[in-house]
């Protein structure tokens, strides 16, 4: 998850679909959340207890291993990025194509999940296509927004928090802010992501454990619409970040070595998920579903 949270484009969530972790990840941050609730309404004994919920044993090795991924390699993923960009971006469009195939076998299709998926894809495809100019001098209530929205796409298959950044025109700001140790700059930021991620892991858990397979389709759309990102033949002015999206244009150059790559990110995603076993996420059921059952 740390490493794919590092590249532009690519979410820690799309890894933990892969792997079957996604559901337990989301309940995970929902029990944190919780203890940030309790402390908020004065409750200090449902602090602890709250506390006592959150399945630490999964918890701590997970960022433990998220923080190593960043520090061992996010210097060499940036310059390969930066040196290495078309062959960069067709290994992790494989990537994503494997988790597109991975989770689209995890949910049983109808009418409803179909339209969801090409829905969710579209609209996806068109938004993550926008880019705002960038926002030199925000307000602090603009930042405290971006960085309720940006740190929604830790926990979301298909975005990653940078390229929000980047729509909203932060990206650069939040880069400097960071580089000048703006402290007023990140503390607002921060607490509007710790506030962000609380709320949005409640309303997540809600639909995994309500409309699991809904929200399934609904993922596996977003995580189609967001290969716009990662085309790796693309018009790029001079001097734009990797993560720019301008036109995607026809294969050209430097060809079978990045198709050679997309499949085997491919093949790689769909071997882990073999590995780790699909079953795991599968425990989680509709509720009308169960109720349905339950009934006849």
């Amino acid at each position: 998850m740390g490493s794919a949270d590092i590249v532009p484009g690519v979410s820690g969530g799309t890894i933990a679909l892969v792997l079957g972790i996604y559901t337990h990840l989301i309940d995970t941050v929902r029990d944190g959340a919780s203890v940030l609730g309790a402390a908020v309404k004065g409750d200090f004994s449902g602090v602890v207890e709250r506390f006592k919920a959150v399945d630490w044993a999964f918890l701590i090795p997970l960022l433990v291993g998220i923080g190593v991924a960043v520090i061992a390699l996010s210097h060499t993923i940036e310059h390969l990025l930066e040196t290495q960009p078309v062959r960069m971006s067709a290994a992790f469009f494989g990537l994503v194509i494997g988790s597109i195939v991975v989770t689209a076998q995890r949910f049983k299709p109808d009418p409803v999940r179909m339209a969801t998926l090409l829905g969710v894809a579209i609209v996806a495809f068109f938004v993550l296509g926008l880019r705002s100019g960038t926002v030199d001098d925000p307000a602090l209530p603009f930042v405290f927004i971006a960085g309720a929205i940006a740190i929604c796409a830790m926990i979301l298959p298909g975005i990653s928090g940078s390229f929000l950044l980047l729509m909203m025109g932060l990206y650069e700001t939040v880069l400097g802010a960071v580089s000048d140790r703006d402290l007023v700059f990140i503390a607002v930021f921060g607490l509007g992501a710790v506030l962000g991620l609380a709320g949005f892991s409640t309303v997540l858990h809600w639909a995994l454990h309500h409309y699991h397979q809904l929200m399934l389709a609904g993922l596996t759309g977003l995580m189609l619409g967001s290969l716009r990102v990662l085309w790796p033949w693309r018009e790029v002015p001079a001097g734009k970040e990797f993560q720019d999206v301008s036109n995607m244009s026809m294969p050209s150059g430097d060809v079978w070595m990045p198709i050679l790559l997309a499949v085997v990110g491919g093949v790689l995603v769909i071997g882990l998920s073999i590995l780790a076993g699909d079953d795991s996420e599968d425990e989680v059921e509709d509720e009308d579903e169960v109720q349905t059952t339950s009934v006849g």
